[in-house]
């Protein structure tokens, strides 16, 4: 069996939030025909407990702690010396080292800051690189958020990391994103690569995320968001939501009420928790409960690049899902068929009153679940990743 070296920015396990769902998905699928050496950081302490998980799927791991503070600091000296903060944040001379004494038939690498790692040393036949997301651009959405200083750090960050991404994408051997429009995307900015360069679309565990009878953790109309909430994109979304969408639906449904579910909430997004009808409950064992019995599954996403996992769960879940068009894009799914879409506070609390005060949300929730089994079985999309590794 040949030898693959995989290398992630996150330990991929367990599979509960976006990088995480496809990253172990594509391991546990490449698994069956390579003999894989696992290289990744752990950024969550608690996560430390589940790297004896991976030793079913792979013949080595080296998984490194992250200090945030060091790895703060080494972007700290990126902004002065000119390079990506984002490259410098993830490198680390112990993986480096672990790098240079394995000797792979082939390489996959799950992020571009991850290419730093076959810099100066011998090249694997093969190089495989999933950049998921055009991650400067989602810098530069940030910059268009934030004021100075800030707005310039991000599109400062924004055009350094295009740079180095170019850079990454001409040294692999195919590159793909999350979806058709990440792709066409970078083949914009990075014309050169534009012939190796191929969407992969995530897929969904439809046996895991199916309807069923779970335990109700709450009563009444409930809307729901999952997400790791120590993401800003997520942040924005869920503060957005609380103080502009949902008083104009209690307003009009006063019982109505808002569940926050997702590991590592901040400061900010504990806070909401002191709004009325709003309830942050950080890491829970399970999502789908939450899931289950939503009355709907709320998206109001400002900020976003790729495909928003939570509203592939909530669609197969069963559930009337409500999203932005940021939120949408890369999703087959028909707007007013399978989820809802809205733009604007007003536009997006009607869209919810419609579907909480009325008999729509079943009719969506069951032709959202027919969509995710039509479109989004894992099994051709991650063969889709052996034949480019081949």
């Amino acid at each position: 069996m040949k030898t693959l070296l995989f290398l992630t920015q996150r330990l991929p396990y367990p599979p509960n939030k976006g990088d995480k769902i496809r990253s172990f998905a594509v391991l546990k699928h490449l698994a069956k025909s390579w003999r894989i050496h696992l290289g990744c950081f752990i950024d969550d302490p608690a996560d430390r407990q589940y790297v004896d998980a991976l030793n079913e799927f792979c013949a080595e791991t080296m998984c490194i702690e992250l200090n945030p503070r060091a790895a703060r600091l080494r972007a700290l000296r990126a902004l002065v010396r000119g390079g990506p903060l984002s490259e410098a944040y993830f490198a680390d001379a112990r993986l480096a080292a672990w790098v240079r004494r394995v000797k792979p038939d082939a390489a996959f690498l799950y992020s571009s800051v991850m290419g730093q790692y076959l810099r100066g040393v011998q090249r694997p036949p093969r190089v495989v690189m999933d950049f998921v997301d055009v991650d400067s651009d989602k810098w530069r959405q940030y910059a268009e958020r934030q004021s100075w200083p800030m707005s310039w750090v991000y599109r400062r960050e924004a055009a350094r990391l295009l740079e180095f991404d170019r850079a990454m994408a001409v040294s692999a051997d195919a590159v793909t994103f999350v979806s058709e429009a990440e792709a066409q995307l970078f083949r914009r900015q990075a014309p050169e690569t534009a012939a190796k360069i191929r969407g992969i679309s995530n897929g969904i565990d439809l046996d895991t995320f199916a309807p069923g009878p779970y335990p109700a953790p709450f009563t009444g109309p409930t809307m729901v968001f999952t997400g790791a909430m120590d993401y800003w994109p997520n942040v924005d979304a869920v503060g957005w939501f609380s103080a502009k969408i949902l008083p104009r639906i209690r307003a009009s449904l006063p019982t109505a009420s808002f569940v926050i579910v997702g590991s590592n909430p901040t400061d900010e997004v504990r806070r909401l928790a002191e709004l009325p009808g709003v309830t942050v409950t950080g890491r829970v064992p399970d999502v789908r409960p939450y899931l289950a019995h939503a009355h709907a599954v709320v998206a109001p996403m400002r900020v976003a690049r790729g495909i928003q996992n939570k509203v592939l769960e909530g669609m197969a879940m069963g559930r009337p899902v409500i999203t932005t068009p940021q939120g949408l894009e890369g999703i087959h799914a028909e707007p007013g068929r399978h989820l809802l879409l809205a733009s604007g506070a007003d536009d997006f609390a009607a869209a919810v009153l419609g579907v909480l005060n009325g008999a729509e949300g079943q009719h969506l929730g069951a032709a959202a679940r027919a969509q995710m089994v039509a479109c989004y079985d894992w099994s051709d999309k991650l063969a889709a990743f052996s034949r480019l590794l081949e």
